[in-house]
């Protein structure tokens, strides 16, 4: 029995480690915005990561408290506010495990946000909606992979967000081996399985009983803005 409770216990970190190694670019580039050195939003991002697994902060963020969007930011900005300064304090990495981030592009990526007037909220918000576009694509890249059709969706995923009415069948239906009819098929499912899995993304970072619609409608708008 303690095994088993052992063996949850591990699957449970390992599932939240993958949580945070997901979500951690939106919070370093809010960092960042918010007037911290490349370096320190490196070192902050990872503190703050450290500690809410160690702290079991994500007990707050249960299912029924909300988005997870906002809890995640309110944390980082209650753990700048009070903590940042005593854990900085401390040599870094001294005994403390830090998560293995991929922050070797971070500040690429960073260079590429969008200047004033978007404001670290604002940034935040884009790539937490980015985050979550790109977690439905690589989803949808696996199903086309696992039933082994990997040039069709790289044909084919390009015009996802594209207006119909400038997506060139003709040209797609050549490309493809397929009938002009084929490659409308082929693109509006494409398009419909792709808005499925970003409402499931969604839907998974939302609080019981709350509107995936609404947050759905807000990220949209949120990628919508120039």
């Amino acid at each position: 029995m303690l095994a088993a409770q052992g063996d949850a216990a591990t699957v449970a970190r390992v599932a939240l480690e993958t949580l945070c190694r997901s979500y951690w670019y939106p919070l370093y580039a809010y960092a960042r915005r918010m007037g911290q050195a490349p370096q320190d939003a490196e070192d902050l991002t990872q503190e703050f990561f450290a500690q809410l697994l160690e702290k079991d902060w994500l007990l707050a963020a249960a299912p029924e408290k909300g988005r997870f969007r906002t809890f995640l930011l309110v944390a980082l900005k209650r753990f700048m506010a009070k903590e940042w300064q005593r854990a900085s304090a401390q040599k870094r990495g001294g005994g403390r495990t830090h998560l293995s981030l991929d922050t070797t592009d971070a500040e690429q990526r960073y260079a590429g946000e969008p200047t004033e007037p978007w404001t670290a909220e604002d940034i935040y918000e884009r790539r937490w909606a980015m985050t979550l576009l790109n977690q439905a694509l690589e989803q949808l890249r696996a199903e086309f992979a696992e039933a082994g059709k990997e040039a069709e969706f790289e044909c084919l995923k390009h015009w996802l967000s594209a207006d119909r009415g400038g997506i060139p069948y003709a040209e797609l239906a050549v490309e493809l081996g397929h009938s002009e009819g084929a490659a409308r098929v082929a693109v509006h499912r494409l398009r419909k399985r792709f808005r499925q899995l970003f409402r499931e993304a969604i839907a998974a970072t939302v609080a019981e009983g709350e509107s995936v619609e609404e947050e759905l409608r807000h990220l949209v708008a949120v990628l919508g803005r120039s």
